[in-house]
């Protein structure tokens, strides 16, 4: 119990001035990241561009501009998110209108806005779910008590996540839907909401998607292929059955850091929706617990720093936290659950790892947030704690000393 005890003190980082296993743990995501799209994408890129590096060099550009952006809004104090929360909302719906008018359409999809200039395509859903989860936070932190006692302040965050859910289905972007509702509804149970009416959202919810789910009959087709991809391999199964070989193939140990066969032209979409499908392959199920491991790391501590703001008196710090930990932990669920065959297909990315700027930008904002709602609260613990020691301190050793032994 002694050593357990001694470990546990030295792991802390209850006395540093931020935490640092969250910060471990999200620049080992985007540095595993950035290997697995070079391995991924090498074969792709030589086919489309004649150079192998070729998503390789776009996808560090990302992530040097995301490492900057983090950067800089680690520096911005919450209250400037907190006050500007309606008006960041507004920004988010208004892309949302302006990738329906004017947005690129891939792959049958229009989630994309070509900015002049700007080698990049920007993905507003990415920046809508920052902009709710602000103002998410700042709504709960105002209307806490009638949100826990009131059907009214209960429901129009609700209303409001319905219209950008009706943007999102226009696009389609179905899985940003579900993302951004699992996030709306998980703040307002970490909030205190009564269970009651989430049973009854949730058989809603649960009908309402039925509905739409058997409304086209692609969507119809997608389910029958998750139920049994082998019944057509080769048609609307051939994603998923393409990503369950690389599983295979990969066993324990994996085939080795860029021996992949998968995604030599078999496996769609390899470098972004299905990367950890080719990490599994290469790295085996050693490699893919090790980055599942990251993420329920990186949102344990999120967890944590939204308990510590909570238990601080600093309502926006611990929403915004527990709403970030809940979108990074949904997409990445629904990613890595996408590829092993546990839910129909979505073309969702996994955060920090999968391939496209928008979603590495927006993840690494998230992250620095994450850093600033840590670093305050530990500040505002520290002012109302005067004994309590400085950043990097070590507290003083106040156990009993034998007589006659100086201390």
């Amino acid at each position: 119990m002694k050593r357990l005890a001694r470990l546990r003190e030295r792991l802390s980082t209850r006395d540093q001035p931020f935490d640092g296993w969250l910060l471990t743990a999200a620049l080992a995501l985007m540095l595993i990241g950035w290997v697995m799209v070079t391995s991924a994408s090498s074969e792709v890129a030589a086919s489309l561009t004649g150079n192998a590096w070729y998503f390789s060099i776009r996808h560090g550009i990302f992530l040097v501009a995301a490492l900057v952006a983090a950067a800089l809004a680690l520096r911005v104090p919450l209250v400037w998110w907190k006050v500007n929360g309606p008006l960041l909302l507004l920004v988010g719906i208004a892309l949302l209108v302006l990738v329906l008018l004017v947005g690129r359409e891939i792959n049958g999809s229009k989630r994309w806005i070509s900015i002049p200039g700007v080698p990049f395509n920007l993905q507003a859903s990415e920046v809508v779910k920052l902009c709710l989860i602000a103002y998410m936070a700042g709504y709960l932190e105002r209307f806490l008590p009638q949100v826990r006692r009131q059907w009214g302040a209960f429901l129009r965050p609700l209303l409001v996540m319905a219209l950008i859910g009706v943007l999102l289905i226009l696009e389609p972007d179905y899985g940003a839907v579900v993302v951004m509702t699992a996030c709306v509804m998980g703040m307002l149970l970490m909030a205190g909401a009564p269970w009651g009416r989430f049973l009854l959202l949730a058989l809603l919810v649960a009908a309402g998607g039925a509905l739409l789910a058997i409304a086209e009959p692609y969507r119809l087709a997608r389910l029958a292929s998750f139920a049994d991809p082998w019944a057509d391999q080769f048609a609307s199964g051939y994603q998923l059955t393409q990503a369950l070989i690389a599983f295979g193939r990969g066993s324990w140990l994996g085939m080795g850091l860029g021996n992949s066969v998968q995604k030599l032209f078999y496996l769609p979409e390899a470098h972004t929706d299905f990367v950890f499908a080719v990490l599994a392959e290469e790295l085996g199920l050693f490699g893919a617990i090790g980055v599942v491991g990251l993420f329920a790391l990186l949102i344990w501590r999120a967890m944590a720093v939204g308990r510590r703001a909570e238990l601080a008196r600093l309502p926006f710090a611990a929403y915004l936290s527990y709403g970030i930990a809940l979108v990074i932990g949904a997409q990445a669920f629904i990613n890595i659950a996408v590829s092993t065959g546990m839910l129909p297909t979505k073309g969702l990315t996994l955060p920090l790892l999968s391939y496209g700027g928008s979603s590495l930008l927006v993840s690494a904002v998230m992250m620095a947030l994450l850093l600033r709602a840590d670093i305050e609260t530990r500040q505002a613990v520290r002012r109302a704690s005067p004994t309590a020691p400085r950043a990097g301190e070590r507290r003083p050793d106040t156990r009993p000393q034998p007589q006659g032994v100086p201390k």
